[in-house]
C-alpha cells in the first residue's frame, strides 16, 4: 500500500520498497505515477526533471540511494551510486546535502545493516521534508496576516515551489495554501516561466486543484504588474542560498526582484534549512546549470484533439542560450521563511539561524 495523499509527489509501498513519482514532464495534460526500478531510472528522473524541485530531488536521490544499496552495500557502490547521482542536476543543493546525509548514516555501519539503514534514513527525509514545509506554510502566513491589502491579497511567484516541488506542501506555496485555509482571500499570479513553462504547467494546476484563485501571466507582465499596484508581496522558493543570503532560483527571478525594489515590494524567499549551503560564502560560488538550447527554440503541448507534439519556435539553425537559474542579491530580499522561522537575507540574519541550530563555520552540526 503505497504512502501518499493526494498531494503528495513521491510514494513508496511500505512492503515492496518500490518508489513512484509524477511525470511532471507531462503535466497538466497527464498526470501519470512513474515506477523508478533502477539507478539509472533515478538519475533519469532527476536529470530529465521528471522530478523538480530542490527538496524533491534531493529526496529522489536519497531514495535513488538506498536502492542501488540493497542491491550492493560496499563502499565502491555508495561511493559510485553517490557520484552517478550527484552529477544529474549541479545547482541544486539539496541532491548534495541528502546524498551527505546518506552517507554519514551509512559509513559506519557494517555492510549487512546498510539497506536497511539507507531504507529508513530514506523515509526519514521524506517525513522530515513534509514537516518542514508545513513549518515553512506557518512561518509564512504570519507574515501575510501583517501584508495591507485592498479586497485580495495579491501573491506573485515565480516556476513553482508547491508540492510538486517538495513531497507535500511545498516551500513558496505552503504560505498560500495555508493563508487560503485561514480563509485569507489570495489570489495568485503565476508567472509561465519559460522556457520550461513551470508556473504554467505545474504551479497553476497546483493552485486549480487546490481551489486557490490564480491568473497566468507572462513573464515579461509581472513588472506592469507591480507598477501598477496589482501586486502585494511576492514569494519564490530557492534551488540554493548563500551563507550571505544571496539565493539562486529559477531563471527570472532576478528582474522580479529588480522590479519589487523598485516598486517597494516585499519580496520573500521559503526555503527549508537544507537548501542553505554553508559552504557558499556567495551567489558567485553557486553552479548555473546550463540546460539544452532546445527547451528555448521549441515548446510541448498538445493540440485540439488532445494528442502531444512539440512545435519549433524558431528557425532552423537558429542558436540559443540556456541559463537554467539566476542569483538575486540578498540586498534585493526581504526576508527568509524558514522551517525555523523568518530570518534577515544577510550575513547576521543566517548567523542568527546558525547559532539557533549549532552549525559550525564550515556546516557541519555541531549540537
Amino acid at each position: 500500500m503505497f504512502s501518499s495523499d493526494d498531494l503528495s509527489s513521491l510514494r513508496w509501498d511500505a512492503v515492496s520498497g518500490a518508489v513512484e513519482i509524477i511525470d511532471q514532464t507531462l503535466l497538466p495534460h497527464t498526470l501519470r505515477w512513474v515506477h523508478l526500478d533502477s539507478l539509472e531510472a533515478y538519475c533519469h528522473a532527476i536529470s530529465a526533471m521528471q522530478v523538480r524541485g530542490a527538496p524533491l530531488i534531493g529526496v529522489t536521490a536519497a531514495f535513488g540511494l538506498a536502492h542501488a544499496i540493497a542491491g550492493d552495500p560496499s563502499d565502491h557502490n555508495l561511493e559510485l551510486a553517490s557520484a552517478r547521482l550527484l552529477a544529474t542536476r549541479p545547482t541544486a543543493v539539496n541532491l548534495r546535502w541528502a546524498l551527505e546525509e546518506m552517507a554519514r548514516e551509512l559509513q559506519p555501519r557494517p555492510l549487512k545493516q546498510r539497506a536497511d539503514a539507507a531504507r529508513k534514513r530514506a523515509i526519514a527525509l521524506r517525513e522530515a521534508d513534509i514537516d518542514s514545509c508545513s513549518a515553512i506554510g506557518d512561518n509564512g502566513l504570519a507574515l501575510l496576516r501583517a501584508i495591507s491589502y485592498r479586497d485580495t491579497l495579491n501573491i506573485m511567484t515565480h516556476c513553482n515551489a508547491g508540492w510538486l516541488a517538495t513531497i507535500q506542501w511545498g516551500t513558496a506555496l505552503a504560505p498560500i495554501y495555508k493563508a487560503h485555509a485561514a480563509g485569507l482571500p489570495v489570489h495568485v499570479w503565476v508567472s509561465e516561466t519559460r522556457p520550461r513553462n513551470q508556473g504554467m504547467n505545474l504551479t497553476a494546476w497546483e493552485l486549480q486543484r487546490a481551489g486557490v484563485p490564480c491568473t497566468v501571466v507572462a513573464d515579461n507582465s509581472c513588472g506592469q504588474l507591480m507598477r501598477a499596484g496589482e501586486v502585494d508581496c511576492i514569494i519564490v522558493g530557492s534551488d540554493r542560498t548563500a551563507a550571505n543570503g544571496d539565493v539562486c532560483n529559477k531563471i527570472g527571478t532576478y528582474l522580479k526582484a529588480l522590479a519589487a525594489a523598485d516598486n517597494n515590494i516585499p519580496f520573500y524567499v521559503a526555503l527549508p534549512e537544507s537548501t542553505i549551503d554553508w559552504r557558499c560564502a556567495d551567489g558567485g560560488g553557486i553552479p548555473i546549470e546550463e540546460r539544452d538550447p532546445l527547451e528555448v527554440l521549441a515548446i510541448a503541448g498538445v493540440d485540439a484533439a488532445g494528442q502531444g507534439l512539440e512545435i519549433n519556435l524558431a528557425a532552423a539553425a537558429t542558436s540559443a542560450a540556456n541559463p537554467a537559474f539566476d542569483v538575486t542579491p540578498a540586498r534585493l530580499v526581504t526576508s527568509l521563511v524558514t522551517e525555523y522561522g523568518v530570518f534577515a537575507a544577510d550575513s547576521a540574519g543566517l548567523a542568527r539561524l546558525k547559532e539557533q541550530l549549532g552549525i559550525a563555520g564550515d556546516g557541519e552540526n555541531i549540537g
